[in-house]
């Protein structure tokens, strides 16, 4: 994979697009655990990274790179046992992500940072529809009190 394109925001999109990769196998995760209405919003939210991930493959060849292929596996990070961790495992994949696209917000400009704040802002809600609730500074976990932590 080439990095040295002269391009400062590249490792950024890369990062992204790492990030998309494996959202969309923990939503693969999710799905099995999840039935009823909220499957809906789980096939929803697996289109939208599915989107999101082409998106950024064009954006770093874009810029002349070869993109980060996805890994045969990720680590999740608690085990997902019944719906209510599937739910938990959405949200914490969406926080995850809407920090990488704080990190891409702040490395790119233009076009770029305004579909990557889109992204950020579309991640923040759909981990707030998971968890119930938001958060102050979605993708920015540093600027949470310490009593929110990571839900």
């Amino acid at each position: 994979m080439t990095q040295e394109t002269g391009h400062p925001e590249l490792p950024a999109t890369q990062a992204a697009l790492a990030a998309e990769h494996a959202t969309l196998y923990g939503y693969g995760v999710v799905g099995a655990r999840i039935d009823g209405e909220r499957a809906k919003e789980v096939r929803q939210a697996h289109a939208a990274h599915r989107s999101g991930r082409d998106a950024l493959h064009r954006a770093v060849r874009d810029l002349g790179a070869t993109p980060v292929p996805a890994a045969a596996g990720y680590l999740l990070p608690f085990p997902v046992t019944d719906s209510d961790s599937a739910l938990a495992l959405a949200a914490e994949l969406e926080d995850r992500l809407a920090g990488v696209y704080a990190d891409l917000v702040r490395a790119t400009g233009g076009s770029t940072r305004r579909q990557a704040a889109g992204a950020l802002t579309a991640a923040a809600v759909r981990a707030a529809r998971w968890r119930g609730a938001g958060v102050p500074f979605p993708g920015l976990p540093e600027h949470r009190s310490p009593a929110e932590g990571r839900n």
